[in-house]
């Protein structure tokens, strides 16, 4: 038996062009429809947007608003006027003690080189701006010197690990380590708006109840921060230019840990095991 071909049907001209035709009208009936609906989204995502941030604006000023009248412990009061007091010194390179600490700075970083004097290219080699360290203090105070001391002081291997750039893949151009130090310094000052009577936030509320547990909290805070600075330096693979932005990235880490709600001492905060690495 012999099986027949079976005839190919070719469409025409014309129904391509009638196929073609109606194709087309449903394509632009879709994108309209798509273009109308994109249009709608937007305007109700909009709208949506402005309504959760209205929300979570009102919710913000509620929760802050319940820190701007509470009362401090006798021993939160104390050690809050002791903290202001040491904000309150300036750097003063007549003073001997000023004096004193400048050089036990120096020994810490560099206990195997004799220092050739407080004017000298050496500090340099430490991360100042110049050969006169006092310069750098202006913006900041004796407060600062103190935090660096305390660093070098209780996490030598911390400190000397940032001093001399340790960890990581280091960019050409490194933030200066002592110079850095004291903008940590200023920005949890600013931070946890210490100049005030009191904290009118809830990070600097949350600061309060770890200086009541220990008289070193903001120093050790210190020490934290500057951990954190120099992880978002590594993390962002930052240059000496970017050095306000990681500083701003540190900063917002910094006040999502003081708002957590199960902070009670320094030990609480996450970033607090940075310092044993």
């Amino acid at each position: 038996m012999r099986l027949r071909k079976r005839r190919q049907c070719f469409p025409s001209c014309s129904s391509i062009q009638r196929v073609d035709e109606v194709d087309v009208y449903w394509r632009q009936k879709k994108g309209d429809e798509e273009l109308e609906w994109t249009h709608s989204s937007t305007h109700v995502i909009s709208q949506l947007a402005q309504c959760f941030r209205g929300l979570f604006n009102r919710f913000s000023n509620k929760r802050n608003e319940k820190f701007l009248d509470y009362p401090l412990t006798p021993i939160q009061e104390q050690r809050l006027q002791r903290l202001q007091e040491r904000l309150q010194t300036p750097f003063d390179e007549t003073r001997p003690d000023h004096q004193e600490a400048l050089k036990a700075l120096w020994h810490i970083a560099f206990p195997n080189v004799a220092l050739k004097g407080l004017i000298s290219e050496q500090w340099k080699e430490m991360g100042w701006q110049g050969p006169n360290p006092s310069t750098d203090f202006r913006g900041c105070g004796f407060i600062s010197l103190e935090n660096l001391l305390f660093y070098g002081r209780t996490y030598p291997v911390s400190f000397r690990r940032l001093l001399f750039k340790q960890d990581g893949n280091r960019a050409t151009w490194e933030y200066p380590f002592a110079v850095a130090g004291i903008n940590v310094s200023f920005m949890l000052i600013q931070m946890l708006d210490l100049y005030s009577a009191k904290p009118k936030n809830l990070p600097g509320f949350n600061f309060l109840k770890l200086l009541g547990e220990d008289e070193e909290a903001f120093d050790v805070l210190y020490c934290m921060a500057f951990e954190m600075m120099d992880a978002q330096w590594l993390a962002m693979r930052a240059s000496y230019m970017e050095f306000n932005e990681v500083l701003q990235a540190t900063r917002t880490q910094l006040l999502r840990e003081l708002s957590l709600d199960d902070v009670n001492r320094i030990r609480d905060l996450p970033a607090y095991n940075l310092l044993y690495q």
